[in-house]
């Protein structure tokens, strides 16, 4: 999602100013928010019944509540003084680069063609966003927005300028040094992660973020329908980057690690320190793994639905929610978190059926960030599940791995990124591969998780 925040004619975050500093709307506003699901409803219906362009159709023909422009929106509405000051709106991704080149004014910040793409509804095609036209049918408050924006944007091998300074000295870097343009952490995570064609990144960590690429020529004629954008250099300059993800995934587990240690809440300071609680919880997710790999998922009545934080793909609906069926009063805790594990893992076999019903073919997938590397048991399931091979990065910070591979770029080091992700980009640690008889279970067990799915939506649409 986007990351972004209001900024003034110079390009400064409102809440930087003394008359914002306490204010949330003039924050950046994190990526995960979704109180903006009416304005992304809006958004939707504008861009089929406005008499033009459908502007959605190169991120998924739905746009989502945790996007540039609903977050725009829904701000203007609710906060009047937020309104009146916003000059422009900013990505964070773009807001650091700008700082750290000394760019003096708003217009003058150059925007990631990552965060563009994917969120803000730009395109080649389009001449960059949608005109001023589609925004004032969507809300007038939004008249004259473009205008204040961008139009062009830059793949993230591109420098944006020269460190300023100010910056050299505070870092004891040299005056010379280029910062390159930003991007989105998930997508220099797969570039991290060595991303190629056919190949899925999994970024899995509090949610999940699912990265792709492909040959332009191969997808001309292909329009992924309920993910999270296709856009040319938005992750591998010269190809086609494709993003998906899940809502929830490590947060669903500590959304469950919260609700059986909440007693622990109880327990007088004077008996138990905080640190002592915080031990304890950390220690539960470790004991359930241990006792939730004897669960056998055959046996087993438990069913789950990972909706609980809204669905990101396929077709974003925030106004999901999550669901567990089929306890007794022999279910036990282990029981149930297997079948949150399970049901991640079934979240992610819908993304890559999304893809592979597109046209769009995957033969592995990669996994990066902390669930990867913290749980076996995970990977060992979604391998099944998804009936694919998955293969955990040696890094444990692929991100930032990325992100040096792009600088690398940027410094000249390389003439371009595949030649550094051919030197830079992490090995992989270990695989794992699909187990025969747990496909078959998992292959059953999918389709009732589906039809849980297709329960939890009518009830969600007829409320």
């Amino acid at each position: 999602g986007s990351t972004l925040c209001a900024v003034n004619q110079q390009g400064v975050p409102l809440a930087l100013l003394p008359d914002f500093i306490e204010n949330p709307n003039a924050m950046f506003i994190l990526w995960k928010d979704h109180t903006a699901v009416k304005e992304a409803d809006e958004i939707n219906w504008t861009a089929r019944n406005w008499g033009g362009e459908d502007y959605t159709k190169y991120i998924g023909g739905v746009y989502s509540s945790e996007w540039f422009f609903a977050k725009i929106l829904r701000t203007l509405r609710v906060d009047e003084k937020v309104r009146k000051e916003a000059y422009s709106w900013v990505e964070h991704c773009d807001w650091i680069p700008a700082l750290l080149t000394g760019v003096q004014e708003a217009k003058d910040i150059k925007r990631s063609r990552c965060a563009a793409g994917h969120k803000a509804m730009w395109s080649q095609e389009f001449n960059g966003l949608p005109p001023n036209e589609f925004f004032v049918q969507l809300d007038p408050l939004l008249d004259g927005l473009t205008d204040r924006l961008f139009k062009e944007t830059y793949t993230a091998d591109q420098s944006a300028g020269v460190i300023s300074e100010e910056w050299a000295e505070k870092l004891g870097l040299p005056k010379t040094v280029k910062v390159g343009i930003g991007a989105f952490d998930c997508h220099m995570g797969a570039v991290g992660g060595n991303i190629q064609p056919k190949t899925l990144v999994k970024v899995m960590g509090t949610s999940t973020c699912d990265i792709m690429i492909e040959d332009i020529e191969t997808m001309k004629d292909i329009l992924v329908e309920g993910i999270c954008g296709q856009v040319d250099g938005s992750v591998v300059p010269g190809m086609l980057g494709m993003e998906a993800g899940q809502s929830a995934f490590g947060d669903v587990y500590a959304w469950f690690r919260q609700l059986i240690s909440w007693p622990l809440a109880l327990i007088p300071e004077e008996k138990m320190s905080r640190e002592e609680i915080e031990a304890i919880k950390k220690e539960i997710l470790f004991k359930l793994e241990e006792e939730a790999k004897k669960v056998n998922p055959a046996e087993s009545s438990v069913l789950a639905l990972d909706w609980i934080n809204g669905r990101r793909t396929p077709y974003a609906n925030q106004n999901l929610t999550g669901a567990i069926t089929g306890i007794t009063l022999g279910t036990e805790a282990p029981e149930i978190y297997r079948a949150l594990i399970e049901a991640t893992a079934f979240g992610s076999k819908a993304i890559v059926d999304r893809f592979r019903e597109s046209g769009v073919e995957i033969n592995q997938v990669i996994s990066i960030g902390g669930v990867a590397k913290k749980s076996p048991l995970n990977m060992q399931i979604v391998a099944n599940v998804l009936n694919m091979p998955v293969k955990v990065c040696e890094s444990e910070q692929a991100v930032a791995l990325g992100a040096s591979i792009f600088a690398a770029v940027v410094g000249g080091v390389y003439e371009n990124v595949q030649e550094a992700q051919e030197k830079m980009a992490s090995p992989i640690e270990v695989s794992y591969y699909p187990q025969e008889e747990m496909v078959r279970i998992y292959e059953k067990l999918y389709k009732d998780y589906q039809e849980l799915g297709v329960y939890v939506e009518e009830k969600t649409k007829n409320k």
